[in-house]
C-alpha cells in the first residue's frame, strides 16, 4: 500500500477504492495505471515502478480476488474497501515504524513525496500538474510551496 500510494501520487480516498482490475493485467501488475479521482472526477495516468510492482503482486497473491475486488478489502466486510481511516492508521503505524513523528506526517504526505522529488529534480512544473491531476497550475504552485526563492534558483543554473 506504501509503494503505491508513493508511485500512484493519490489521496487516500482513491488509493483505498482501487481495485484489482486497475492494477492487474493477466498475471502482471500494470507498469502504468489510469483512475478516474474522486475530488475531481477527471482520470489521472501514473506510473507503478518496479518495487511497487512487486509488492503489489506479493500482496495480491496472499490476499486473491477477482478484477473486480477492491486491492484493500475492509476487515469487516470484504465485499468493501478499507476506510481512509484505517489508511490514515497505517500511515501512522509506517511512520512510527521508522522513527518519524505521526503529528509531521500523514496519508497526503505520501500523495506530495514523488511529487515533491520529480519538481525538485526537473524543476517542471507542468509534469507535475499532469501528474496531480490539477486543472490549475496555480493549484500545483501552492501544493507544491513554490516560491521566489525556487524560481530564482532554476533562472540561476540556467545559463544561455
Amino acid at each position: 500500500m506504501f509503494d503505491l500510494a508513493i508511485d500512484s501520487k493519490l489521496r487516500g480516498c482513491d488509493i483505498v477504492k482501487m481495485k484489482i482490475g486497475d492494477l492487474v493485467r493477466g498475471e502482471q501488475v500494470r507498469s502504468r495505471a489510469i483512475v478516474v479521482q474522486q475530488k475531481t472526477g477527471r482520470p489521472v495516468q501514473f506510473e507503478l515502478l518496479e518495487p511497487a510492482r512487486n509488492s503489489i503482486l506479493a500482496w495480491l497473491e496472499r490476499r486473491g480476488g477477482t478484477l473486480d475486488d477492491f486491492v484493500f478489502p475492509s476487515r469487516i466486510d470484504h465485499a468493501n474497501h478499507i476506510s481512509t481511516r484505517q489508511y490514515a492508521r497505517l500511515v501512522d503505524e509506517w511512520v512510527i515504524g521508522i522513527g518519524l513523528r505521526p503529528e509531521d506526517y500523514g496519508t497526503h504526505s505520501l500523495r506530495r513525496t514523488k511529487a515533491s522529488i520529480i519538481y525538485k529534480q526537473t524543476g517542471n512544473l507542468r509534469a507535475v500538474q499532469i501528474l496531480l491531476g490539477h486543472t490549475k497550475i496555480e493549484s500545483t504552485v501552492r501544493y507544491l510551496g513554490v516560491d521566489i526563492e525556487d524560481a530564482l534558483h532554476l533562472s540561476e543554473s540556467t545559463e544561455i
